[in-house]
């Protein structure tokens, strides 16, 4: 993981030499819009994910048996307990969000509640608690803060290449002499081109670690990794079962939840932000026979 993030923060530095020196813009003006605006997602993406899911809060009293099995985790797993919120929707998952694990949120969906055993809702919430103990939103912050570096670079050397007015083939430049040269704005739209192409497989390659890593928390916390199997394999065929009109409300929150409602297609797995269902199966089949766990 650390690699894959290395290689990231490698490509988006080579992305802004090429394009300073061909552009010869300042930093400091995008610098400031994009730390504002990831500044803007880090503190508020509990609140955001909440409301984009249309997950309430829920009290001790509304919903004790899992406040208790939060609490419990919690204890397990050494961290401050999680405001907890409850998603009216029929499709069984879950999601974690919040900056800090003092800021910290864990969501599921009634249907998810209705549909697995007690033990195996503690896989699932374990989970989640893995994610934030290992501060998985301030690391894809981060990444996505590079990459709306990357996108403000684009959009403003197309806008500087094709109306700012200097030369190499924009509007305003010295037409007679650059007339056998590339247009600056065509260099830069063909690096943002490779450079997005590039960053996306890395971003995904970066969650898909996240979601390993907080199986394998999710092992640890609970000693059971046969639970979270049982969890995902029963999410899995449960969301099979949803009818395409209510995958398709929850499906922008694919992201954030421990299986995306598309797990099933057919795009590559260098493209997903989870790993394939049998992948992490057979990881956590791995985690049960090292602590000396039944396999079936």
């Amino acid at each position: 993981m650390l690699f894959t993030s290395g290689l990231l923060g490698l490509l988006y530095v080579v992305f802004a030499v090429v394009l300073f020196s061909v552009l010869k813009v300042g930093l400091a003006p995008m610098l400031l819009i994009v730390i504002g605006l990831a500044f803007f997602q880090y503190y508020t993406s509990d609140k955001l994910a909440l409301a984009a899911s249309g997950a309430k809060i829920v009290s001790a009293e509304d919903a004790p048996e899992l406040h208790a099995m939060v609490e419990r985790l919690c204890a397990m797993a050494n961290l401050p307990k999680p405001r907890i919120a409850v998603v009216d929707s029929d499709v069984p998952n879950a999601f974690a969000t919040g900056r800090n694990p003092k800021h910290a949120a864990v969501a599921v969906t009634t249907g998810l509640w209705r549909r697995l055993e007690p033990q195996e809702i503690e896989g699932v919430l374990a989970h989640e608690l893995s994610h934030i103990a290992n501060r998985d939103v301030l690391i894809m912050t981060i990444a996505s803060f590079f990459a709306m570096l990357a996108a403000m670079l684009t959009r403003f050397g197309l806008y500087a290449g094709m109306f700012g007015g200097f030369g190499g083939g924009g509007y305003g430049g010295n037409r007679n002499n650059n007339n056998n040269q590339v247009p600056v704005w065509l260099i830069v739209f063909l690096v943002s081109v490779v450079v997005y192409a590039i960053s996306f497989i890395l971003i995904r390659t970066i969650s898909r670690y996240r979601e390993y890593a907080a199986d394998r928390g999710s092992a640890i916390i609970t000693g059971a990794p046969e639970n979270l199997m049982s969890a995902l394999q029963k999410i899995s065929s449960g969301i099979t079962q949803i009818p395409q009109r209510d995958l398709r409300e929850v499906q922008g929150m694919n992201a954030f939840f421990i299986i995306p409602t598309n797990w099933k297609s057919n795009m590559s797995e260098w493209m997903m932000d989870h790993p394939p269902l049998e992948k992490r199966l057979a990881a956590l089949s791995e985690i049960a026979r090292d602590m000396g766990k039944p396999v079936a």
